[in-house]
C-alpha cells in the first residue's frame, strides 16, 4: 500500500509504502502444505520510507502511538528496499511473474501461501506491483543479507536511472521532491497514485483534502517536463530545482521546476497555461532553454483543462 501522512491543514508530510510480511500460515512448508494459523503470532507492519526523513518519521510515529501497545523499531540494518522497472515489468502482462503465480490456490479465495511461494523467497518476502502505477514495475523489501528472487535476468542499474524513469511518468517521491509541510497532496497527484482515500474515516488533514477534492477543480498539478533548445534538441544539466517556468511571450510565471535530472524534470504548473496550444514555455533567465510538457498517459481525462472547461459549459 502507498500512503501519506499530512498536517492538520492537509499539507504533505511524508509518503510511505506499507508492507505486511507473510505470516507463518501463509507460507508453504517443504511438502507444499500450509502449516495453519497461529492465533498468538504477532502482527508486523513494515514501512518503506524516505531515508532522509527516517529519524523525524520515527518520532512522528511514536507521538501518535499514545498508549497503544505497539513497538516501533528502525530496521534499516536488517532490510533493504528494491525496485524492478523497465521493459516488460512496466506492463500488466502476467509474464512478469512466475508462471505458478496465476495457477496456485485452493478454491476461489486468494492463496497467500502459494502466492508467496511463486513470487517470493523461502522467508515469505515477495515482490509487489508498485501500488502507484503499473508502469513503475515492482517494489519489495528483503533481508539485507539476501538477494531477492527473480532478479537473475535483470540488469543492475544506478538509482539515477530509476529517478529518470519516475520523472518521465511525472511521479514524485519523498519529502525532497514533495515539499514537506507545503505541498498540497492533490496538486502532486497523490490521489491518482492511490495514496489518498475519499472513503476512509477520519484522518489527520482529511477535511482540507476532501474540501479541495469536492470542489472539483485543481488548477495546478505536477507535470513531467522535457528541457530542449530552440531547435528542439534535448539539453542536459541546465535546469535546477526551483527554476521558474514562464510563458516566453508574456514572461508570466506558469510554475516551478521541482525536480530535474539531465534533460528531464517535473514541475508544479498551472494547467490552463501549461496546455494552452499557443504557449511557449521557457526557464526564467535561461532564454535558450525551452520546456516541452509531457502529457501523462495515466492521467484521467477529468484532470485536463479542456475536460474541465467542457464540464463547466455543460
Amino acid at each position: 500500500m502507498y500512503t501519506a501522512m499530512l498536517t492538520p491543514q492537509g499539507r504533505f508530510l511524508y509518503d510511505l509504502f506499507l508492507y505486511r510480511p507473510s505470516r507463518s500460515y501463509e507460507k508453504l512448508d517443504r511438502t507444499g502444505s500450509g502449516p495453519g494459523s497461529d492465533p498468538d503470532e504477532p502482527f508486523d507492519l513494515f514501512a518503506d520510507v524516505d531515508a532522509t526523513m527516517l529519524d523525524e518519521l520515527l518520532e512522528c510515529f511514536k507521538k501518535y502511538r499514545l498508549r497503544s501497545n505497539v513497538d516501533i523499531e528502525n530496521m534499516t540494518e536488517e532490510f533493504s528496499c528494491w525496485q524492478r522497472f523497465g521493459g516488460n515489468l512496466s506492463s500488466k502482462s502476467a509474464s512478469t511473474e512466475e508462471p505458478e503465480a496465476a495457477s496456485v490456490g485452493w478454491g476461489g479465495g486468494v492463496d497467500r501461501a502459494g502466492e508467496s511461494a511463486s513470487k517470493g523467497n523461502n522467508f515469505g518476502w515477495q515482490w509487489y506491483k508498485d501500488p502507484r502505477l503499473e508502469s513503475l514495475g515492482f517494489r519489495g523489501i528483503f533481508p539485507s543479507n539476501t538477494i531477492p528472487p527473480l532478479v537473475e535476468s535483470d540488469k543492475e542499474t544506478d538509482e539515477k536511472n530509476y529517478l529518470q524513469w519516475r520523472l518521465e511518468k511525472g511521479v514524485a517521491e519523498g519529502s525532497t521532491e514533495i515539499p514537506k509541510g507545503e505541498a498540497i497532496p492533490l496538486e502532486y497527484n497523490l490521489a491518482g497514485l492511490n495514496a489518498i482515500s475519499f472513503d476512509k474515516g477520519c484522518y489527520v488533514g482529511q477535511e482540507s483534502v476532501a474540501r479541495t477534492h469536492h470542489r472539483g477543480v485543481i488548477r495546478k498539478r505536477l507535470l513531467p517536463l522535457k528541457f530542449v533548445d530552440k531547435s528542439g534538441k534535448e539539453v542536459e544539466q541546465k535546469v535546477a530545482p526551483g527554476s521558474e517556468v514562464v510563458d516566453a511571450s508574456s514572461d508570466k510565471k506558469v510554475g516551478t521546476v521541482t525536480t530535474a535530472l539531465g534533460c528531464r524534470g517535473i514541475g508544479l504548473l498551472r494547467l490552463e497555461e501549461a496546455f494552452k496550444g499557443s504557449s511557449m514555455l521557457s526557464i526564467k533567465g535561461e532564454d535558450d532553454v525551452k520546456i516541452n510538457i509531457i502529457r501523462p498517459e495515466w492521467w484521467p481525462s477529468e484532470w485536463f483543462p479542456d475536460h474541465q472547461q467542457q464540464s463547466a459549459v455543460s
